[in-house]
C-alpha cells in the first residue's frame, strides 16, 4: 500500500506543478492578482506532496520492502540502517526522486520566504520552477518510476553497489544536488525577469542568496565527492578528470563567476545582461550534468542510467530549458536597460576579469568533456581526453586568476589605485616569495613549477588576510580599537576574505600533494618492510573479517618511524560482497598532520605474497580544509543581514530595528 501511495502522490504533484506552470503566467499576462496568487499556496502544496513520495520510498528501504523492485535491486536486509537509507540516492530511480523533492524545497521556500517579491517576479518565477519541476515529474513516471512493483516478491535484495556502501554517500550526493537544482532558482528569476523585461539591483539582491546557498553546497559536494574517490577507490587521488566529475565542476565555475557577477550588479548597477546569461547558463551546465550521469552515454562508478529511453528525454528537456531561454534572452535582452559604466582599474574591473578566467576555464572542461561524446555519436570515432589537456588548459587560466584575485577586495568601486593595492600587498608578495624560496630548498625533485604553486597559493592566503588587516585598521590604531573594527565589519566582508583564503589553502593542497607526493608499488610478504619518506612498513601478517553483509581479507602493517620508533598499524582491506559477487579495496589512511599515508592492496599472489600500493600524500588534507574554509565562507556572507532578503521578521524586532536605525 505504501508505494502505490508514493506513486499516486506523485501523479498529484504533477498536476499541481502543471497548475503552478500556467495559472501564474496566465495572471501576469492579464494582470490578474488572483492567477497570480495561485504560484504560493500550488508549490507548497507539491512539495507536500512530493515530500510524501519520497517518505513513502525511504520507507520502503528502511523496511526492506522487497516487493518494490527498485528497492530489491537496490539494498539488502543485512545492510546497516545507514546504508539502506542512503540506497534511496545510490540508484538511477532514487536519485531523481531526491532531484525533484529538492526542487520542490526550493519552490516551497521562495513562496515562503519571498513576500517581499513584486507579485509578477514571484509568480513568474515560481511557474517556471512549476515548468522544470512538471518535466521531471514526467520523466520519472514515464521512464523511472521507483515504486514498480514485482508480482512476486523474493526472501532478499541484491545488495547496494558496494563502492557505494560508504558514510560519504549519505552527504555527497545530497549536497550536489542541493547545489544543482539551487541554481534553478537564479534560472528561474532570470526568465521571470526576461518575461517582465526589467531588471534591476533588486533582483540581484533578491537572487544572491540563493545563488550563494547552492555555491556552498555545491563545494561541499564536490570536497565530499573528492575525498570519497580518493579513499575508496584505491588510486590515491583526489581528482582524476573524470566525465561526471566536470559535470560538478562546471556548473560550480559557472556559479561562481555568477555569484561575483550579481555583486556587481547588485552594488553599481552594471552587468545586468551579463549576470542574467550566467545565471542561464548555470543551470544549463547543471542539467547538462544530469544529462551525463543518468542518459547512459557515460560509463563510471557515478553514472546509474543505461537507458537510453531515459537519454532521450532528458535530452528533450535540455533542448526545451536550455534552448528555449537561450531564446528568450536572444529575444528579450537587448530590451533590458544597460547597467552603469566603471573604469577598467576598479573593483567591477577585477570581477569582470574573474568572470571571463571563470567562464573562459569552464568552457574548456565543457569542450573536453563533451567533444569525445559527439565525436563519437556524429563519426563514431572513439577518442579519450584525460588529464594531460585539462591541465595543459585549465591551469594556465587560473593562474592569472589567482594572482589577481586579492587586488579586488582592495580596489574601489567605480575608479580603483592598482598602486595603492599593490602596496598594501607588499608583505603578502614578500611572504609568497619567501615560500616560494623554501620550497625550492627544501623540495629539490617534483616540477619545477611547483614552488611558484606554493608561491601563488600563499599570495592568495596572505592577501585575504591583507585585506581584513586593512578593513580594521590593523597594527594602525589601538588593539582594541581594531578589534571594534573587526566586530563590526559585515559579515559579507569576512565571508569574502574566508573563501579565498579557502582557496588558497586548498591550492597549497593540491600543490604539495601532487608535486612531492611518493607512491611505492611492491610485492610482500610476512615480515617485509617498505619504505616510504620519513616511516616504514612492516607486513604483520593477513587476517579475515566477517562484516554484515562482506567479508573482509585485511592486511596489517606496522608503520615506524626510520628511528625505530612504532607509529601505530594500518589495516587495509579487500572486501568480499557475496550478495553482488564484487570486491572492492578499502584503503587505509594515517594521518600525520595534514599529510597521510595511504595503503591499499591488490590480490594475493599464486606465490602467496601480496600486492600493495603505499603512497605519501604530503598537505593531502589541505585540500578539502580548504573546501570548508570556502564553505564556512559562503555561511558568514550568507548570515549577513543584508542578504537574508524576504526572510520574516517578528513584528517586535521589526520595530527594535526600525527604531535602531
Amino acid at each position: 500500500m505504501i508505494p502505490e501511495l508514493g506513486h499516486y502522490a506523485l501523479m498529484l504533484a504533477l498536476g499541481l506543478a502543471l497548475i503552478q506552470a500556467t495559472m501564474p503566467i496566465i495572471g501576469t499576462r492579464t494582470n490578474d492578482p488572483v492567477l497570480m496568487s495561485m504560484a504560493a499556496p500550488t508549490a507548497l502544496a507539491q512539495f507536500a506532496f512530493v515530500a510524501m513520495a519520497f517518505t513513502a520510498l525511504a520507507t520502503c528501504y528502511v523496511i526492506s520492502d522487497f516487493s518494490v523492485l527498485n528497492v530489491f535491486e537496490n539494498s539488502n536486509s543485512q545492510m546497516p540502517f545507514i546504508y539502506r537509507l542512503t540506497s534511496i540516492w545510490g540508484n538511477h530511480e532514487g536519485s531523481m526522486m531526491l532531484w525533484v523533492s529538492i526542487l520542490a524545497l526550493f519552490g516551497a521556500l521562495v513562496a515562503v520566504f519571498g513576500n517581499n517579491l513584486p507579485m509578477a517576479l514571484k509568480a513568474n518565477a515560481l511557474a517556471v520552477q512549476g515548468w522544470i519541476a512538471a518535466a521531471f515529474h514526467l520523466f520519472i513516471l514515464t521512464t523511472s518510476n521507483p515504486f514498480v512493483r514485482i508480482p512476486q516478491a523474493p526472501f532478499e535484495g541484491r545488495d547496494l553497489n558496494p563502492i557505494l556502501q560508504d558514510p560519504g554517500l549519505a552527504f555527497h550526493p545530497p549536497l550536489l544536488y542541493l547545489g544543482y537544482v539551487g541554481f534553478s532558482i537564479a534560472f528561474s528569476f532570470a526568465i521571470a525577469a526576461l518575461l517582465e523585461g526589467r531588471i534591476d539591483a533588486a533582483w540581484a539582491r533578491w537572487v544572491r542568496p540563493w545563488v550563494l546557498g547552492a555555491w556552498m553546497c555545491l563545494t561541499l559536494g564536490i570536497a565530499g565527492g573528492s575525498y570519497w574517490a580518493y579513499y575508496e577507490l584505491g588510486w590515491g587521488g583526489f581528482w582524476f578528470w573524470d566525465p561526471v566529475e566536470n559535470a560538478s565542476l562546471m556548473p560550480w565555475l559557472a556559479g561562481t563567476a555568477l555569484l561575483h557577477s550579481a555583486v556587481v550588479m547588485e552594488k553599481r548597477g552594471a552587468l545586468k545582461v551579463w549576470t542574467i546569461l550566467l545565471a542561464i547558463i548555470t543551470f544549463s551546465l547543471s542539467l547538462i550534468g544530469t544529462f551525463l550521469v543518468r542518459s547512459g552515454v557515460l560509463t563510471s562508478v557515478h553514472a546509474f542510467a543505461t537507458d537510453p529511453m531515459r537519454g532521450v528525454f532528458i535530452l528533450a528537456i535540455l533542448v526545451v530549458f536550455i534552448g528555449g531561454a537561450l531564446a528568450l534572452y536572444g529575444w528579450r535582452a537587448p530590451l533590458l536597460k544597460q547597467g552603469g559604466l566603471f573604469a577598467p582599474i576598479s573593483r567591477e574591473g577585477a570581477l569582470v576579469f574573474n568572470n571571463l578566467f571563470l567562464t573562459t576555464a569552464c568552457a574548456t572542461v565543457f569542450v573536453g568533456t563533451l567533444y569525445p561524446l559527439a565525436l563519437e555519436a556524429l563519426t563514431g570515432q572513439k577518442i579519450s581526453v584525460g588529464p594531460p589537456f585539462f591541465n595543459a588548459t585549465f591551469g594556465p587560466l587560473f593562474i592569472p586568476l589567482m594572482v589577481v584575485m586579492p587586488f579586488g577586495p582592495l580596489m574601489g568601486w567605480k575608479r580603483g589605485d592598482l598602486l595603492g593595492a599593490a602596496q598594501r600587498l607588499l608583505a603578502a608578495a614578500i611572504l609568497a616569495a619567501l615560500a616560494m624560496a623554501a620550497a625550492f630548498a627544501l623540495k629539490q625533485g617534483g616540477p619545477v613549477l611547483a614552488p611558484f604553486g606554493a608561491g601563488i597559493a600563499v599570495f592568495v592566503m596572505a592577501g585575504a588576510i591583507t585585506d581584513i588587516v586593512e578593513r580594521t585598521l590593523f597594527l594602525r590604531v589601538p588593539f582594541r580599537a581594531a578589534l571594534r573594527r573587526a566586530v563590526g565589519l559585515p559579515r559579507s566582508a569576512w565571508g569574502t576574505a574566508f573563501a579565498h583564503f579557502g582557496l588558497g589553502v586548498t591550492l597549497l593542497g593540491i600543490v604539495a600533494a601532487t608535486a612531492w607526493g611518493s607512491e611505492r608499488i611492491a610485492e610482500m610478504k610476512v615480515g617485509d618492510t617498505l619504505e616510504i619518506a620519513h616511516y616504514r612498513l612492516t607486513f604483520a601478517g593477513l587476517f579475515n573479517r566477517q562484516g554484515p553483509n562482506y567479508r573482509d581479507m585485511v592486511g596489517r602493517f606496522v608503520v615506524h618511524r626510520m628511528n625505530g620508533d612504532i607509529l601505530g598499524v594500518m589495516e587495509p582491506s579487500r572486501r568480499s560482497f557475496p550478495s553482488r559477487n564484487m570486491t572492492t579495496t578499502e584503503a587505509a589512511l594515517m594521518t600525520r598532520g595534514v599529510s597521510q599515508l595511504y595503503l591499499s592492496l591488490g590480490d594475493p599472489m599464486q606465490n602467496g605474497n601480496l600486492a600493495v600500493r603505499l603512497y605519501f600524500k604530503p598537505q593531502v588534507l589541505l585540500i578539502w580544509l580548504g573546501a570548508m574554509i570556502m564553505f564556512t565562507g559562503g555561511a558568514l556572507s550568507l548570515s549577513d543581514r543584508r542578504l537574508r532578503v524576504g526572510a520574516p521578521q517578528p513584528a517586535k524586532a521589526r520595530m527594535a530595528l526600525r527604531a535602531a536605525e
